[in-house]
Parts: C-alpha cells; sequence; structure tokens
C-alpha cells in the first residue's frame, strides 16, 4: 500500500507502520527470504542504536543500559558491548527470570559477557553519575502495565536526571494502541526497529515517545516490495495527492463547494471552514447559515457566497454543488435537522462534522460518498461507548465507525488516523498548539476544499489532514504552541497546498 510513497521519498522514519504481531511475521519472513538470522537483526539493531546515541549524546560518557529478559533486552546487550568497545563506562542492569533468554538474546549476553561486561541485577542502585539511559526492558509485545520488577525500573529511569535512549519503543507502551496503563518510560528519544509501530504515532505516544527515529535494518529495498497494513503519512508526500493544475483551468475545473452550518452565535465556525476551502483552492464556495450571520461574513471574505439556510436555498445547493460540508457551527435544532433530512438525497461526496455527527449518532446510515471527521467525543457517540473506549485502541474505534457507517472516517487526535474500507493512516504532523476552538472547521474546510478539486474521498481526507497538521507546526515553529489560533493557518494553508512539484 505504501511502497510508492518509499520510492518516492527519503526520511529517518518509515512511511509504513505494522502492528506488534505483524511485525514478528515480517521479521520471519525476512529471515527466510533474505537468509539471515535473528541474531544478525538483533546486531543490527544495537549498532543502529548506538550509533543514534552518539549522534545525539556525543558528549556522554557514563552509560545505564537497563535490559529485561526479552529480545528488547537482547539489543541493549548489543548497545552496551558496543559502547564498553568504544571506551564508554556502562553500567548495565538487568531483570533476573526462571526461564532462559531467547536464543537471539542470550548470545547478545554471552557476548557482553564474552567482553568484559558485567550484570548487575533489577534490585541495584543507578549510578548517580550516569549521563545517558538504555530502554532496553520491554518491547513491542507488551499488552498490559508492567509487572515488577519492571515498574520499577521504569519508574526509577523516570526520575533519574539522564536522557533516556528507548529501545524500539518506550517500555510500558502497547505498540499496537500507544495507550500507557502502567508505569512507561518518559524517552527523550526512541530508536525503533526496521518499521514504524502504530503505537508510537497515536493515542498517548506522543507523551513518551519523544524524537522517534527508524532504521530498516539493511531491509528497505525487501520492505518496498511488501504490503504495509498502516502508512505513516507527513508533508513529504502531499505532491503524491496534489498535482500542478492546468493551464487553461478555471474556477469550474476546481470545485464547487457548499458549506451548510453557523447556527446563531456561531458564524466564527463556519467561516473558518469556508476561507479554509478557499484557501486550499476550491474554485467556488457558497455559505448556507443563519441570516443573522449573513452580511457579517459577506464583509469578512467578500470571496465566499453566502445565503440564509433556507429549504429553498438547500435545495437549490444539492442541484448547484459538487462536494457539502456540513456541521460546523450547525447545532442541533430544527433548523439543523432539516438541513441534515435533506442531504439524503444527495449523491455526492460530502463531509459530515461536528453536529451533523451529533445528529447521525441519533439516527445512524449508511453512506459510501461520506467523510466523517469525529473527535473522541463525537466518535464515542457514533458507537455508542465511552471516551476512554475510543481511546484504548483508536485504530479499532477508527474502523468499527467506518464499518457502522460507510465512507471515510477520519479520527481526530495526536496522531489523527484516517480509514476507509481498506486503507489505515496515520498523520504524523501537528502539535499540541492545535487543542483549541475552531481547528477542526478549519480541516473540515480544507478536506472540502480538496474534495471540490476532485481528490477521491481517501485522498483528500489524507491530503487535508498532512496539510491541516504541517500548516499548525510551521506556525508553532515560528511563534510558540501557546496562543495557536486556528485562523493563523490560512497563510501557511496556501504553501502546503502548493507542495515543491520539482
Amino acid at each position: 500500500m505504501t511502497g510508492h510513497y518509499r520510492k518516492q521519498f527519503s526520511s529517518s522514519l518509515s512511511y509504513s507502520a505494522y502492528p506488534a504481531d505483524s511485525v514478528r511475521r515480517l521479521e520471519q519472513r525476512a529471515v527466510s527470504e533474505l537468509g539471515l538470522s535473528l541474531y544478525q537483526l538483533m546486531e543490527r539493531a544495537g549498532y543502529a542504536a548506538f550509533q543514534r546515541a552518539r549522534q545525539y549524546f556525543p558528549t556522554t560518557r557514563r552509560w545505564l543500559v537497563l535490559c529485561g529478559h526479552g529480545n528488547n533486552g537482547g539489543d541493549g546487550y548489543v548497545v552496551a558491548r558496543l559502547a564498553r568497545q568504544s571506551g564508554i563506562q556502562v553500567t548495565l542492569i538487568a531483570v533476573e527470570h526462571s526461564k532462559a533468554l531467547p536464543y537471539e538474546a542470550q548470545q547478545a549476553q554471552d557476548a557482553w559477557v564474552g567482553a568484559g561486561g558485567q550484570i548487575f541485577g533489577s534490585t541495584s542502585d543507578f549510578p548517580e553519575d550516569a549521563d545517558l539511559i538504555i530502554d532496553g526492558l520491554l518491547g513491542i509485545g507488551l499488552n498490559a502495565a508492567p509487572r515488577e520488577p519492571y515498574a520499577s525500573l521504569i519508574l526509577s529511569a523516570n526520575a533519574h536526571p539522564a536522557p533516556i535512549l528507548a529501545l524500539d519503543i518506550p517500555s510500558g507502551l502497547n505498540a499496537d494502541t500507544g495507550q500507557a496503563v502502567g508505569a512507561v518510560i518518559h524517552a527523550q528519544h526512541t530508536q525503533t526497529f526496521i518499521v514504524c509501530k502504530p503505537g508510537l504515532l497515536t493515542g498517548q505516544a506522543r507523551d513518551y515517545v519523544g524524537k522517534l527515529h527508524c532504521d530498516a535494518l539493511g531491509l528497505s529495498d525487501w520492505l518496498e516490495k511488501q504490503n504495509a497494513p498502516i502508512a505513516r503519512l507527513d508533508a513529504s508526500l502531499l505532491n503524491t495527492w496534489l498535482h500542478p493544475r492546468r493551464p487553461c483551468s478555471h474556477k469550474g475545473d476546481n470545485g464547487r463547494l457548499v458549506l451548510i452550518g453557523g447556527d446563531r452565535g456561531m458564524a466564527g465556525a463556519i467561516r473558518m471552514a469556508g476561507e479554509a476551502a478557499l484557501r486550499s483552492g476550491a474554485g467556488l464556495v457558497r455559505v448556507l447559515t443563519h441570516i443573522e450571520h449573513v452580511s457579517p461574513l459577506l464583509t469578512a471574505r467578500p470571496e465566499m457566497m453566502v445565503q440564509e439556510l433556507t429549504d429553498e436555498s438547500v435545495k437549490a445547493a444539492l442541484d448547484w454543488a459538487d462536494v457539502i460540508v456540513i456541521g460546523p457551527g450547525l447545532g442541533q435544532s430544527e433548523w439543523a435537522l432539516d438541513a441534515v433530512k435533506a442531504l439524503q438525497r444527495f449523491d455526492k461526496p460530502m463531509l459530515w462534522d461536528a453536529d451533523a455527527l451529533n445528529l447521525l449518532a441519533k439516527s445512524p446510515n449508511v453512506n459510501p460518498l461520506r467523510v466523517l471527521t469525529p473527535h473522541p467525543g463525537e466518535a464515542a457517540r457514533l458507537l455508542n461507548c465511552s471516551v476512554a473506549d475510543i481511546e484504548l485502541d483508536r485504530v479499532k474505534a477508527a474502523t468499527r465507525i467506518q464499518q457502522k457507517l460507510g465512507g471515510v472516517v477520519v479520527l481526530k487526535g495526536a496522531g489523527t488516523l484516517m480509514v476507509s474500507e481498506n486503507k489505515v493512516s496515520i498523520a504524523d504532523v501537528g502539535n499540541p498548539g492545535m487543542g483549541t476552538g475552531g481547528m477542526g472547521d478549519v480541516l473540515s474546510g480544507i478536506i472540502g476544499g480538496l474534495l471540490a478539486q476532485k481528490l477521491p474521498l481517501y485522498d483528500a481526507a489524507c491530503a487535508g489532514c498532512v496539510v491541516h497538521g504541517a500548516a499548525a507546526d510551521e506556525i508553532a515553529k515560528a511563534f510558540g504552541e501557546r496562543g495557536l489560533l486556528a485562523t493563523d493557518l490560512f497563510v501557511a494553508i496556501r504553501r502546503y497546498v502548493n507542495p515543491d512539484w520539482a
């Protein structure tokens, strides 16, 4: 699914993500097809992590390496050996277990001891003068809260002043969901291996991962031939969806978009969505809203056509429009419900957001031509569950909404998810400054504007989320995250919908 992305763009991160079980199968296939051993991959992983540590912490000379009783610990033994051989003072603390280490991890441990390294038990004190901690405690197979002594080691590492480099994933973080149900390592850097894992990109991941790096361990060419279950998206991919316009194209070619919303007191939502659609390149934008907002919206943005929302204006708009966006500032009055009901005869692309989703939750129906953009609260109402249930497994939740209601689902949040009938992507963009009113309205306008320009539903959702997050990242980088306004994105949106086509 994502091979064409990898061929066109280089990145320190993989453009694909695999759940934990799929990663294990991927490793086994790579070993079988390429004539490698799992220990060779472990050696490569340890070397990649050692090089990353030297890159970001070049002056550190006293490392504390924490090793669990699994292959993640085996990676830690390799890092420790390489560090010791380079003259770094290494203290290695390992978790004791009644069972034998996995074969590859045992090889790595033997090599560490053979190189003169010592192993201290899990009850040993951490050296106060350690200036870097390597986390090799728990890997991607964790699916419950860490038990003792792992939990205590994690808490001690977090309390230590030294920065932490996590191997593959911060110990305690769920590799599939990004959930933290117990003690979790707070890493400054995470070096993952072969491919990204969804739990590094969504859920609570950003609270723990720090700066994420990926090393394919020499498997890049082989990985390009694989069909990844999840795509990781960033701004470097925008020109795969957004192409130069024909020199003779005109506004009609760029789509006729109608936005419906803005009940009393909520003109800002529909105005932001409308301007975002224009900034994204929609040719003609018409807004149907409450009568008291018509004049202010025309004054604020004269490029929009603005009319009172009535039965007659909706009927005319449905005949005129190529795409409908409904929801920003809509409310849940009879006025809003009538507008939603009128869309039942619209057989072209639509985007439903905000209160349109809340009304849909009360009267669900299936539509394959619709993009749904819920935040976790709206998603919970669509599935009749709690927000905690949604956040427990965001990929599963978005998939369930898609299966129930059809079309494409955009589950917003840190690591926004885009899900269609047979594709899943994670937008690896955005920042905490986006947690402010109006951001969702701007996203709806961007996706609507791209739909108007005839991008397929899934492509418009993916490109729109990347444009939205990348624009916010640019503004946050320039001015900081606090105080970031939804309307600040307008100046940056234009740059990202016009990517470098060279």
